[in-house]
């Protein structure tokens, strides 16, 4: 792994968490929800551009520094596996049914996604 290969992965997390950093702020500030709307939609949203970005990345060796800053930096630093851990441990204390739609929603619109612009892009 080059220098070049590592800052681009470095700033992509940098500006994909400050891309979930005012995403949360945006939600917080305007939708007033028990549900962890934020997380989920940033989840989400980072799936769906992790997908597209695997299916349209050109192959050459210029673009694997692209792939890198989006793939991996900033889809990995925007995208967030903790908090939603942390956002269901307290609403399975609280809500628990709520962490059951949380939690099966999550992973399964993930994978939809995912299985579904497959099958659109195949086409």
């Amino acid at each position: 792994m080059s220098l070049l290969s590592i800052f681009a992965v470095s700033f992509g997390a940098g500006c994909g968490s400050l891309a979930r950093y005012l995403i949360s702020l945006w939600f917080s500030r305007y939708v007033k929800s028990v549900f962890p709307w934020a997380t989920w939609f940033i989840n989400m949203s980072g799936t769906l551009a992790l997908a597209l970005s695997f299916w349209f990345m050109p192959t050459t060796a210029q673009d694997h520094f692209l792939w890198l800053w989006l793939g991996p930096g900033f889809c990995g630093g925007f995208t967030t596996f903790s908090t939603m851990v942390q956002e269901t441990i307290g609403l399975v204390r609280h809500r628990p049914m709520l962490a059951l739609v949380y939690i099966v929603t999550s992973l399964g619109m993930g994978l939809g996604l995912g299985d579904i612009l497959s099958l659109l892009l195949r086409t």
